[in-house]
């Protein structure tokens, strides 16, 4: 009984753990095309992901050209935020958003740390969504 019950509290522990570790998703991210570094960072207790580095012969004449507001277009991507919103469900990020500066689009967005220790990003309208696996870096 005794053993049944020290079992039972370090296996509690051992979940209550893990979540925290699949919540941990701050650093420096290269996302899947080895193109864009995003930094997450906290932002009022949850993530926010900032660009920070881009592949591109000029990073200073990148722009978010495809914004639909004709205002935003000549601003550059470089410290844009392109992650915000989201709330801790469990042992992912839930309910944030997600702007993707390649169609203007902003996608609602869920993510998590995976056992490999990647980012899994999801970007979704209604039920149809897109994965993204960001893996760590150091630029």
């Amino acid at each position: 009984m005794r053993f049944q019950l020290c079992l039972m509290v370090s296996l509690v522990f051992a979940s209550a753990a893990n979540a925290a570790d699949d919540l941990d998703v701050y650093g420096l991210w290269l996302n899947e095309e080895e193109t864009t570094v995003m930094k997450i960072t906290d932002c009022d207790g949850g993530p926010c992901g900032t660009l920070v580095w881009i592949d591109h012969p000029e990073p200073g004449t990148v722009t978010d050209a495809e914004n639909p507001d004709p205002d935003l277009r000549a601003r550059p991507l470089l410290g844009l935020t392109i992650l915000s919103g989201f709330e801790a469900r469990k042992a992912s990020w839930k309910k944030g958003r997600v702007y993707d500066p390649m169609s203007g689009n902003t996608y609602g967005a869920k993510l998590r740390r995976r056992d490999d220790g990647a980012l899994e990003l999801k970007g979704c309208i209604g039920p149809l969504c897109k994965t993204q696996i960001w893996t760590p870096t150091s630029l």
